[in-house]
């Protein structure tokens, strides 16, 4: 399978990518977006399992201030999805001049999707798969992340990070941390933007997810314009991909080959 890994260079921004399968005119291409705490290898072998297991090309790039893409300003400011969705994502998918995207985010990174679709309904988008994204603050979130906290400052929670995160493991964490934790985040909420996403949603979540509960499902099914099918893994954490991968292969698998064939 094809691979190519290095940097692009984003709003002026060095940002560590990871490319796999078809290129974009050869191909659809399913753009990952991580996790609050994730990176490029985070993603482990997953984006390689998913270009396999679909034949669509993968993109799996680090956002600023995460893994080997460059570092960014702290404090992060509240809306910093916002930001990513509206106005980092459009510039790297006209980076890389793609014709046909699925964006596959994983929690903040399926708020950034949800996002990027509702604001800017770019007629490249094909489908989102959101897993256990955020559509809203949860107490229960906010109370796993301030006990990620604690653990940041009393384990070897840093050390683990710092394997994926290098020089960026302090700025990763922080600027995600902080910003949940401001008191000013208890309102945040991207409710306005999924009534203007038009296109298929497929939305995945943990029954044992420590950050989100089956709530977010309901905000999805109520909220999204368009067809919406969920599904709720049993015995799963926050992350589907890691918990459930095989499931969750085969949802992406079936809901992007019924998608472009639509």
């Amino acid at each position: 399978m094809r691979r190519e890994a290095g940097t692009m260079t984003v709003a002026g921004r060095a940002l560590e990518f990871v490319w796999l399968g078809p290129r974009p005119d050869e191909a659809a291409t399913m753009v990952l977006l991580h996790e609050g705490l994730g990176c490029v290898s985070m993603w482990r072998d997953f984006p390689d399992r998913l270009a396999e297991r679909t034949g669509l090309g993968v993109l799996v790039y680090s956002r600023a201030g995460y893994g080997r893409s460059d570092p960014a300003v702290l404090p992060r400011p509240l809306s910093y999805m916002h930001d990513e969705g509206i106005d980092v994502l459009p510039a790297i998918l006209d980076h890389w001049a793609l014709r046909s995207v699925f964006t596959v985010g994983h929690s903040d990174g399926g708020s950034i999707a949800a996002i990027h679709a509702g604001a800017t309904r770019d007629p490249r988008l094909r489908g989102l798969v959101l897993m256990a994204p955020h559509f809203f603050v949860e107490p229960m979130g906010i109370d796993s992340i301030a006990r990620a906290k604690v653990a940041y400052e009393t384990t070897d929670l840093r050390e683990r990070l710092a394997r994926h995160h290098g020089d960026n493991v302090d700025c990763a964490f922080r600027g995600w941390n902080d910003a949940w934790l401001d008191p000013g985040f208890r309102d945040w909420t991207i409710e306005a933007y999924p009534p203007r996403i038009e296109v298929p949603v497929l939305v995945l979540q943990g029954t044992q997810d420590e950050y989100g509960s089956a709530l977010q499902l309901e905000a999805a099914r109520r909220l999204c314009g368009g067809p919406v099918e969920t599904k709720l893994f049993e015995s799963c954490g926050h992350s589907a991909h890691r918990d459930r991968p095989e499931e969750t292969l085969a949802a992406i698998a079936a809901f992007t080959a019924f998608t472009a064939n639509g």
